[in-house]
């Protein structure tokens, strides 16, 4: 398989007030490098040495004695989709086909950006809070720890973290307030569009 720590698509300090430097420097630098680390090193010498990420997580999800495995390919998986999920100078009101389809498939971007923030206020200790594609329609959904939608066949399109080490430097306790930045200040778009596309 072996996973690779991506690159991030602005420099770290372009997220600034929002999301500080230092934020990514731990966040991008050190945490998801050891999910990438961990993951290569669980997956050497296996069968899923070479395999697609999204491949073995549909394959290993819920087996036990591949827990270790399954946490730490997910993470960086889910780290890589979500760093691409923000850039300088987004959020607010979305554009393009996944505006039409926000409005028909929630009633309003205002219900959506209530129902996605919900979503990440509710999920009880670490986790992420996701708009996905299933069945032809939007839905926002949650998952705990390092689950992810790719793992049970679920289409994502936007996800926010609430593990605490993606706000905590630059929000302590407030994750309200992270969560009403990403959507106001930080969802990239143009990207939720290519994937529903």
């Amino acid at each position: 398989m072996s996973l690779t720590l991506p690159d991030l698509p602005y420099a770290k300090n372009a997220l600034e007030p929002h999301i500080s430097a230092r934020t990514l420097e731990f966040h991008h630098g050190k945490h998801h490098k050891a999910y990438v680390d961990m993951g290569n090193k669980l997956t050497a010498g296996t069968e899923f040495e070479n395999a697609d990420p999204e491949a073995v997580l549909k394959k290993i999800v819920g087996d036990a004695s591949k827990a270790g495995m399954f946490n730490n390919v997910a993470q960086a998986w889910n780290h890589a989709f979500y760093w691409k999920c923000m850039k300088p100078n987004g959020g607010g009101a979305p554009t393009g086909a996944v505006a039409q389809k926000i409005n028909a498939d929630f009633g309003s971007f205002e219900k959506f950006a209530e129902e996605f923030k919900n979503a990440g206020m509710t999920q009880f200790g670490s986790g992420w809070a996701w708009l996905v594609l299933k069945n032809g329609k939007l839905e926002v959904t949650k998952t705990p720890n390092a689950d992810t939608p790719v793992a049970h066949g679920v289409k994502p399109l936007l996800v926010v973290d609430v593990w605490e080490h993606a706000y905590y430097l630059d929000y302590q306790n407030l994750r309200a307030n992270y969560l009403a930045t990403f959507v106001e200040k930080l969802i990239n778009w143009d990207f939720v569009n290519s994937n529903l596309g």
